[in-house]
């Protein structure tokens, strides 16, 4: 399909569009990120999105275009994957199924895990338990500055994370010291990730600084990323897409640390790069600011935000270009339960000025779907999870 030359894949983390038939196993039974955050504020106002078909996927107040504007095609992925974190979910976007869940930790890591890294490492922690990472800091903090003892904790997540004051431990330092617990936490306790947080401030007033950085388990088989790179079609990885596929399969990563920096890059990049066939942005913002905290109303905030980005993108895409928007897990930040992602379907949205436009792409079995359409589209080797949809797109 020589008319396409680039793909545009954008993942908006953590907005689920409603509960997998499997949700109860995972303590989600019931959960719909975008539904109940369009509820929640009385509706969102989406219009671009809308127009890509967004509508035919959740209820959201205002969102309801007439079909003579609609430009995109639209659809909804369950996640096959055992699972749903950012790492499973990025993974079977790109053509990989993950059949055991990564480990969580919900009463801390054990304690003869924790000795040995403390031994290897050359380090003393504190904390070991589950908590959020702003507020772990506040607590732990004073104690850290005073001893010098990492603070380590973790989430609901399958991550490893080690808290340090940049002027009490060096930022390389913490660095070198997740790379040491990367090459620990492998087989029974191979977290996803391990994550350093650097922090500044004093007691009362610390804050995280934008030199975190993600050490993951490289995916266990080649990617979507890695197929492209190898075929010399060229990878640009924006956000934390780097992180999570270990740096595997991109020529060029472009950090971004919010939805606006991600956008921009994304923008930039449509308007003036020649050199990568697949540019693939993650925005965090729906994720790590707002559903983990149970806040609908910036929730809602940042999905509109998104919107009018996207509606400066469309403009800038090339007639050879296909722009497909998806989700890696939910987040439902009305869920009381608990404050973990959520297990949901993803929307599917897919536009191009030569794709047709307004087709339902229905209920995709999974997420690697993705991956076996421009697998197709660029004629790379196929993955034997995903069925491509590239037909209806293209007849």
């Amino acid at each position: 399909m020589s008319v396409i030359e680039r793909v545009i894949l954008i993942v908006l983390d953590a907005c689920g569009v409603g509960a997998l038939p499997d949700a109860a196993g995972y303590d989600d039974e019931g959960t719909a990120t975008l539904q109940h955050t369009a509820a929640a504020v009385g509706g969102l106002h989406m219009p671009h999105a809308a127009s890509l078909g967004l509508a035919r996927l959740a209820e959201t107040g205002d969102i309801r275009p007439s079909p003579a504007v609609l430009q995109g095609s639209f659809g909804r992925m369950a996640e096959r994957s055992a699972g749903k974190d950012s790492t499973t979910g990025h993974w079977e976007i790109a053509g990989v199924i993950t059949t055991r869940p990564f480990p969580t930790y919900p009463e801390g890591f054990p304690l003869d895990l924790v000795r040995e890294f403390e031994r290897r490492a050359g380090v003393r922690t504190i904390g070991n338990i589950p908590a959020s990472g702003t507020e772990i800091i506040e607590r732990l903090g004073p104690e850290h500055l005073e001893t010098g003892a990492l603070i380590l904790y973790t989430s609901a997540d399958s991550v490893f994370q080690l808290a340090a004051h940049e002027e009490k431990v060096p930022v390389e330092r913490l660095y070198e010291v997740c790379r040491i617990a990367r090459e620990l936490l492998q087989g029974e306790h191979a977290v996803g990730r391990v994550i350093a947080r650097p922090f500044v401030g004093g007691p009362g007033s610390f804050v995280r600084t934008e030199r975190r950085k993600d050490f993951s388990l490289p995916p266990p088989e080649d990617t979507l990323l890695d197929k492209f790179s190898a075929a010399g079609r060229g990878v640009l990885a924006i956000g934390k897409i780097t992180d999570l596929f270990a740096g595997r399969g991109i020529d060029t990563s472009i950090p971004a640390h919010d939805n606006e920096e991600g956008m921009k890059a994304v923008k930039e990049t449509a308007r003036s790069d020649t050199s990568h066939a697949l540019v693939m942005a993650n925005l965090i913002d729906c994720d790590q600011l707002w559903g983990h905290r149970r806040d609908p109303r910036n929730f809602a905030r940042a999905l509109e935000r998104f919107d009018l980005r996207l509606g400066e993108l469309l403009p800038l895409l090339r007639p050879s270009d296909l722009l497909i928007v998806t989700a890696d897990h939910g987040c439902d930040p009305t869920y009381t339960r608990h404050t973990d992602h959520t297990r949901e379907y993803v929307p599917l949205l897919v536009y191009g000025e030569a794709a047709r436009p307004g087709v339902d792409l229905g209920t995709r079995k999974t997420f690697a779907d993705i991956a076996a359409t421009l697998e197709e589209l660029f004629s790379l080797p196929r993955n034997s999870h995903g069925t491509s949809f590239l037909q209806a797109l293209f007849p």
